[in-house]
């Protein structure tokens, strides 16, 4: 993603690597979670054409009355039937880099970099679940003096994370519920491993912000904020900024696009008397948490 100003400081450019050890309910780039290619289609822009099911080499396609049906079972995902869609309601979700390659692509932003004191940020997915490739294009960046930016759950080898962490600038960590089983509820793993490393990674001295997704249902009540509080305000170093990301239901598309279901459940967008007081709990630990970014 170009231009990105969300993602670490100045004007960015992102790399999502897919594949995620979490499965988390609210995740609003549900084609992340999947190492593997994925094919999405849009119902609501498909013509009918049929050149999909004219190319596709396995025979995985068929036009339908309720428009385009795909065979996971016999399809190869090799993108063919998304080349020759006329009106793009086919589209392939991920496709495989080398580092030179994609460093050229972050190469190309540099003007932008230079200028606003930006950089990369590499998200997902986790981007630590491919480590080797990972640190070698942190390597490629870091000798071009490019600024490179972790976003991350945490859900990763404690060795991979500090051996990235000594190739990154700065770390966008998620802390989502402090209650290990409420995290396996809502996330469908526990949250053991993802506070030792934040807690190990904050001895490294390394410059971390934490970002917690806030969602009315799931971690914004007051037991689980203050929880958070406490965790937060022990860990070593400086006081580590806050940033609130209030929930939205924008995955729901992308969901349809992919053939599964979206239940948002009891979730729901905390209010602004909600968001003050998340805000007040955290500023009475020395905490500092702003909305967004």
């Amino acid at each position: 993603m170009r231009y990105a100003i969300n993602d670490g400081p100045g004007i960015r450019v992102t790399i999502f690597l897919k594949g995620c050890p979490l499965a988390c309910r609210w995740c609003h780039n549900p084609e992340s979670i999947s190492p593997r290619v994925q094919k999405m289609y849009s119902k609501n822009r498909c013509i009918g054409c049929g050149e999909c099911v004219s190319i596709c080499p396995a025979q995985a396609c068929e036009l339908t009355a309720d428009g385009i049906v795909t065979d996971g079972s016999r399809c190869l995902r090799c993108g063919e039937c998304a080349e020759v869609c006329p009106a793009a309601a086919t589209e392939m979700s991920g496709h495989y880099e080398s580092v030179s390659d994609l460093l050229k692509v972050i190469e190309n932003e540099r003007p932008f970099f230079d200028q606003s004191g930006g950089g990369v940020t590499f998200s997902g997915g986790e981007p630590l679940l491919h480590p080797e490739f990972l640190i070698e294009i942190l390597d490629a960046c870091g000798r071009l003096n490019i600024h490179r930016t972790m976003d991350t759950s945490g859900l990763a080898s404690t060795q991979h994370l500090l051996e990235v962490a000594r190739r990154t600038d700065l770390f966008l960590y998620d802390l989502k519920l402090m209650d290990s089983d409420r995290h396996k509820q809502w996330t469908g793993v526990g949250n053991r491993r993802i506070l030792q490393n934040l807690q190990a990674l904050a001895k490294t001295g390394a410059e971390i912000q934490i970002r917690i997704p806030l969602i009315k249902g799931v971690n914004s009540d007051e037991a689980n904020i203050e929880a958070t509080a406490v965790f937060v305000a022990a860990l070593s170093g400086p006081r580590k900024a806050i940033r609130l990301l209030p929930y939205h239901n924008l995955a729901e598309g992308k969901s349809v696009k992919l053939g599964q279901a979206y239940d948002p459940d009891s979730m729901a967008a905390p209010d602004e008397v909600e968001l003050a007081r998340v805000i007040e709990q955290f500023a009475a630990h020395g905490l500092t948490a702003t909305v967004g970014g």
